[in-house]
């Protein structure tokens, strides 16, 4: 049985143990302290510790590719990058751009996750972020492709993706009625609140009907004042609400991450990156959905200023939470393994270590470097 021999590993809920863990199949057989039931191991080094795989809901791209793209070659690169930080799930997200252009991304990844790759990390589905947006945070998405949320144009989208389409970020107050919310949960998506100008209270109702979650929280939103707290305000208060956080200290500040954390239930933060194409480059200039992006010291901006994404690399973002927001370890890796599957509702497959599920691993050492990446039992990056 190929696995790990004698290994620090953490188990969700119990924290890190020494246990072997053996696979089969490409799933987690076998939890346990008896090492002689692995007879392939994989490489483990004495100060490494075995977690399961990241997974990340939120990302564009990364190496010079953007799943906007609409090209097997851009989420092959994407997929075959992400696990040098440790990320082996991933949702290609789209943006705010024309229906021609966002239907060739769409029907390109359904395409990619037809053919069922095995190489780099694994496309679960889509995340349509946009075109269902507000334009006064509209932030680096093109306002002049901003649509009104009908299901009319959503089936045109969800059946070009071919049914893949798993997470929606939009602006509640712009649907009347809630009953475009309504109508996505209907399906079986998860409805986030983002690039939205809405009340607390609008928040709050939208919550009702079917909202449970905040994209890229204190970002491209209405944030919080005393008299109306906004949609950061129901990031804190609405603890059913889950709240991505994009943790490069860029995006939020420590301050504001540990802010967010303490007000919420632990299984409801969700780390994401929300990387684009300049992730893993050197910096210069890049672009984004048509628009030049200029990259300096890791820092991806409009030519306005405003933030055009990141170039955050997973593992980098869980060391940023523990070095710099006093994070607890295992409390880091939740955000980026459990909470996003939990948020995903594939919390069964996917995001801790446990028998059953897929034998998805990221190692790291004491430095939260990668040293090897396994996806459905296989190596898919060795250090």
């Amino acid at each position: 049985m190929k696995g790990f021999k004698n290994v620090k590993v953490y188990i969700t809920g119990e924290g890190i143990k020494t246990l072997s863990v053996g696979v089969e199949n490409g799933k987690i057989a076998y939890i346990g302290e008896d090492a002689e039931k692995i007879t392939e191991p994989y490489p483990y080094k004495e100060g490494q510790t075995v977690i399961p795989g990241f997974v990340d809901e939120h990302i564009h791209g990364a190496v010079g590719s953007d799943a906007m793209d609409a090209s097997e070659e851009a989420l092959s690169a994407i997929a075959s990058a992400l696990p040098k930080e440790g990320t082996t799930t991933f949702l290609a997200t789209t943006m705010t751009q024309s229906p021609e252009r966002i239907k060739a991304a769409l029907k390109n990844a359904c395409e990619y996750i037809e053919k069922d790759k095995k190489e780099g990390a694994r496309v679960l589905g889509v995340h349509l972020e946009g075109p269902y947006i507000c334009d006064k945070f509209k932030g680096a998405q093109p306002g002049e492709y901003i649509a009104k949320p009908e299901s009319k144009s959503f089936d045109d989208y969800y059946e070009t993706s071919g049914g893949n389409i798993k997470l929606v970020t939009m602006a509640p107050e712009n649907d009347e009625g809630y009953k475009f919310i309504e109508y996505l949960c209907s399906k079986g998506i998860t409805v986030s609140a983002g690039h939205s100008d809405a009340t607390f209270e609008t928040v709050r109702e939208a919550s009702e009907k079917g909202v449970k979650c905040i994209t890229h929280t204190y970002n491209g939103q209405r944030g919080l004042h005393h008299r109306d707290i906004g949609v950061v305000g129901g990031a804190f208060s609405l603890d059913n609400v889950a709240t991505e956080i994009i943790c490069d200290l860029i995006h939020v500040s420590a301050p504001a991450i540990k802010l967010l954390i303490k007000n919420k239930p632990h299984d409801k933060v969700i780390l994401i990156t929300d990387a684009m194409r300049a992730k893993g480059l050197e910096d210069g200039i890049s672009e984004l959905g048509g628009q030049t992006v200029y990259v300096k010291n890791g820092e991806a901006r409009l030519e306005n200023g405003a933030l055009a994404g990141s170039t955050l690399k997973m593992n980098v973002a869980v060391k940023n939470l523990v070095k710099s927001c006093g994070v607890p370890f295992c409390g880091a890796v939740d955000f980026a393994t459990i909470n996003p599957a939990k948020n995903l509702g594939v919390d069964k497959l996917y995001g801790s270590i446990e028998e059953g599920k897929f034998a998805d691993f990221t190692v790291l050492d004491g430095e939260f470097n990668v040293q090897l990446t396994v996806r459905g039992g296989e190596v898919v990056y060795n250090a």
